[in-house]
């Protein structure tokens, strides 16, 4: 990774960057894609493909009808209400 690529992605996204930071980005950079080309060696024929390295479901909790706050309950530690319900500054005039 050369130092006119970084400085050309950091000016795509908007990035003020010093001579230093510019070079520190293109070594790191440098690093980061020998790392992805090393990757692309890996042999994985055979190997089905994932979103997640764990197969793990939507874990639901049982739905069950359990009792719930009143009106009362609910509004109790409000800073305002009225008749039970939340009491709230006007949003549209």
């Amino acid at each position: 990774m050369d130092l006119k690529t970084v400085q050309h992605v950091a000016r795509l996204a908007r990035l003020q960057l010093t001579d230093a930071e510019a070079a520190r980005m293109a070594a790191d950079m440098a690093r980061i894609t020998e790392h992805i080309h090393a990757l692309g060696k890996v042999d994985v024929r055979g190997v089905e493909p994932t979103v997640h390295p764990v197969a793990a479901r939507n874990q639901w909790r049982e739905d069950a009808v359990t009792e719930s706050f009143t009106r009362e309950q609910a509004t109790q530690n409000a800073p305002e209400s009225e008749q039970n319900f939340f009491k709230v500054p006007p949003v549209i005039e």
